[in-house]
């Protein structure tokens, strides 16, 4: 992998990962552009006790733009776009129009392929493996900035979830405080702790292998799994078999795997309601017919990593976790009233019935 770092045209910072050691990244940014003015800010909730983050300028960010304007594309035939060059591998670069800014923390955009009509799915391993030193290395990165407190990693797909750029990318999100979400982790992992003396993490793992009835691929150093108490329809957890608590812990061999695992997960999922109920999403291809992002199942994939200052970080087990919002063929699962009133999560697809289905499409 070779890095490039550099920057935009309004200050912003821009860094290239290639596969190749002898690419030359000196594409200077043309384009006219004003400093970006922010207006993140982070407010504490005190009934709930977590933080929002307000940020209006958001308001103003792009907004479904044909693919003849994606500001992810590279910079093509006199048309200038966030990334400067021609061409690229893997492109990260600092998001315009931030949720988290200046002490607030820090977004950046992750930009997995140059091909506009590719999706994650469609990386070879190679691809998928710069896409995970990329966020290694941004993890690494961010963790040294003053303030930050947690790394967040992370895709949205598909026009259901709210994507408003179909371009394949991702996000990272540097946090100054430890999220609500991983807080209740932690919670648990201590009173699992001292109510049995072991490890919360590594009792959920050894538990669905030994069930068996939830896994839907079990490698030498991953094993990805329908949770037990799955929130979502489709839910499906990755773990690396030895627990660490981050991307840059991972050895090598658990590095190679990866892509292997994470691609035929993704493409399961892009199977999941093909020819199901007179459902014909992704005609039976990651890279089936789509013109708004809805023809392939739309996701939310989410690293959960150990925060930075935690008691007991080392505990912590890294895994992803990946979701999606749809039931079943053009049905989505609304966060109504319980889920959304009151966080109590109500899903429709028993849990050993998604694993079942995860397996079936593995030949289809």
């Amino acid at each position: 992998m070779k890095k490039t770092t550099t920057r935009l045209a309004d200050g912003r910072e821009l860094i290239y990962y290639d596969l190749r050691d002898d690419a030359v990244r000196g594409e200077r940014d043309a384009r006219p552009l004003d400093p970006v003015a922010t207006a993140a800010e982070i407010r504490h909730d005190r009934l709930l006790g977590d933080s929002v983050a307000i940020a209006s300028h958001r308001q103003a960010r792009t907004y479904h733009p044909p693919a003849d304007e994606c500001p992810l594309c590279p910079s093509r035939h006199g048309r200038l776009s966030e990334i400067p060059a021609p061409d690229y591998d893997v492109a990260v670069f600092e998001n315009r129009f931030p949720s988290l800014a200046g002490d607030s923390g820090r977004c950046e955009v992750v930009c997995f392929t140059s091909d506009h009509d590719a999706s994650f799915a469609d990386l070879t391993e190679e691809q998928a493996a710069l896409v995970l030193e990329a966020w290694t290395d941004r993890t690494a990165e961010l963790s040294q900035l003053p303030g930050v407190a947690q790394v967040f990693c992370f895709e949205n797909r598909g026009a259901e979830i709210g994507v408003t750029l179909g371009h394949p990318h991702g996000q990272i999100y540097a946090y100054p405080f430890i999220t609500p979400r991983t807080e209740r982790m932690l919670s648990s992992l201590a009173a699992h702790h001292e109510a049995t003396g072991r490890n919360l993490f590594d009792d959920t793992v050894a538990d669905e292998l030994a069930d068996g009835r939830r896994i839907v691929l079990d490698g030498e150093h991953w094993v990805a799994f329908v949770p037990y108490a799955a929130h979502w329809p489709y839910e499906v957890h990755l773990y690396p078999k030895r627990r660490v608590p981050d991307l840059l812990a991972l050895d090598d061999a658990a590095r190679t795997e990866f892509p292997q695992i994470y691609l035929e997960v993704l493409r399961r999922f892009d199977r999941i309601f093909v020819g199901r109920d007179g459902g014909k999403e992704g005609e039976g291809t990651s890279r089936g017919p789509r013109t708004d992002g809805t023809s392939r199942t739309p996701y939310i994939a989410a690293w959960h990593q150990a925060p930075l200052r935690a008691e007991h970080r080392g505990d912590f087990a890294l895994h992803l976790e990946l979701f999606t919002i749809r039931r079943t063929s053009g049905k989505l699962k609304f966060l109504a009233g319980s889920e959304s009133g009151m966080n109590v999560f109500i899903n429709d697809v028993p849990p050993e019935a998604a694993a079942e289905r995860l397996r079936e499409v593995a030949s289809e």
